[in-house]
């Protein structure tokens, strides 16, 4: 993860590193090296809330994919009215924020869990991310790399797109073309804000409880086991529990398509959002970037799936 250098500028608000940040910017080469191989753990025989005869798919009409209606939201920060703001979140020299408008698109309510990358690795054979598949089964996937998400959200395009069961809605969604992948961050910022610039997925103010962060007990908890009335389109663990990476390449604001091309250059780091178990609140506000090696696998990294026709 990456945020700029701290900027202390005469009547503006300090901007506070993440020690985090330069933790695994440091590590990420080390973290390339895939762990060995050995036998995967076996996939429960049932699991509260998700279908053992869908991979483990949450229990709901769109197997846990939630709308997320087309139209503008507010990007950024501004300093004035979050002083946690971080300087990469600024979105120009002349404006704390821009606005960016998106079409529909549909994201999982919740991160995606260790039973239903078990899945995934049971029936394709996958074990480059043996370390992903030891956690409780209804925990985020952790310890995954950038192209391990890529690969489990391919192989759920692709096992929905011809299994009966799939849901009409993303069956014709497939059909049209859309894909199954990761968000990119303005898809998972507009998510996490709605249309209200809001500072955590809640509301404007830090609140006990309401996020898996370091002031919990120093390990994930089950995905969506943390109830969010007032978060936007009630989605679960938008902020802590574990990081969740995106498709866009981490660049600097103003935000245009253009950071989402998938192309892993050399040096490349790609966008993380959400903070994690291990993270203070300041990095779990929705505006929050972080930058992760493609290859990098930790046990704070993780995530979350879009539905979209990008």
């Amino acid at each position: 993860m990456r945020l700029p250098a701290e900027r202390a500028a005469r009547g503006a608000p300090r901007r506070r590193r993440s020690v985090v940040t330069l933790a695994l910017l440091v590590a990420g080469g080390v973290a390339c090296q895939a762990p060995g191989p050995g036998a995967a753990p076996e996939l429960p025989a049932s699991l509260d809330g998700h279908r053992a005869d869908a991979w483990f798919l949450p229990d709901d009409p769109l197997l846990g994919f939630v709308e997320i209606p087309a139209g503008p939201f507010v990007m950024g920060s501004d300093p004035a009215v979050d002083p946690q703001a971080y300087e990469n979140e600024r979105w120009s020299p002349p404006d704390a924020q821009g606005t960016v408008d998106l079409p529909v698109f549909y994201i999982g309510r919740t991160e995606v869990t260790v039973a239903q990358f078990l899945a995934y690795a049971a029936a394709t054979g996958a074990s480059d991310a043996a370390d992903a598949l030891g956690g409780e089964p209804d925990h985020p996937v952790a310890n995954v790399s950038w192209p391990d998400a890529l690969a489990y959200a391919r192989w759920l395009e692709t096992t929905l797109h011809g299994w009966s069961g799939t849901p009409d809605l993303i069956r014709e969604r497939l059909a049209a073309g859309w894909q199954i992948t990761l968000p990119t961050e303005a898809q998972w910022e507009k998510a996490a804000r709605d249309g209200d610039a809001r500072i955590f997925p809640w509301g404007n103010e830090p609140r006990a409880g309401a996020a898996n962060d370091s002031s919990g007990n120093g390990a994930t908890v089950a995905a969506g086991a943390l109830p969010c009335l007032e978060c936007a389109h009630g989605l679960r663990d938008m902020a802590g529990n574990v990081w969740e990476l995106t498709r866009s390449l981490y660049q600097p604001y103003p935000y245009t398509e253009t950071d989402d091309a998938l192309d892993p250059a050399a040096d490349a780091l790609y966008i993380m959002r959400g903070g994690s178990f291990t993270d203070p609140p300041a990095n779990t506000r929705t505006a929050t970037r972080g930058g992760a090696d493609p290859g990098a696998r930790r046990p704070f990294i993780g995530f979350r799936l879009v539905l979209t026709a990008d």
